[in-house]
């Protein structure tokens, strides 16, 4: 596969184009990781309201009714429930690892068994979070290659 990249006018709408034989999985997989890593939300910190970039979260928390939003090394919170933020990251590659944790899956580095059927997750910032028995199947089905 060839690819080129042409750069354009600041006047003009950036664009990305597929050119392929037929629409397989392979071409799939393309799609979904450039769809991973577009968009934005909002989160506040310090009385100051930030646009965060997607592909820059670790993951999303919700602790006592409030909602964390947490980068490498920021942490902003969002007035969103944790299930408003699963709407709009479905499709996306964020995944539910528990009742109060969704995780950006391209941020994982490794994830190994833990107790009574947890599986604990490592992410790039040396962040440990844990996945519930519950979402287990789910997120091995995603990493498999279904959302991702």
């Amino acid at each position: 596969m060839e690819i080129t990249v042409k750069k354009i006018g600041a006047e003009q709408k950036e664009y990305i184009e597929i050119g392929c034989h037929k629409k397989d999985e392979r071409i799939n997989e393309i799609v979904r990781f450039i769809r991973s890593r577009r968009g934005i939300l909002t989160g506040t910190k310090d009385n100051r309201r930030y646009s965060i970039a997607l592909p820059d979260i670790l993951y999303i928390e919700a602790v006592d009714e409030k909602t964390f939003i947490y980068l490498e090394k920021d942490c902003y919170e969002s007035g969103r429930r944790l299930y408003e933020f699963e709407e709009v990251l479905s499709g996306r590659s964020f995944a539910r690892i528990s009742k109060s944790v969704i995780v950006n899956l391209m941020k994982i580095d490794s994830i190994r068994p833990s107790l009574n059927g947890r599986f604990s997750c490592l992410l790039r910032n040396g962040e440990q979070v844990i996945i519930s028995r519950k979402y287990v199947p789910d997120i091995r089905e995603k990493l498999r290659g279904g959302a991702i």
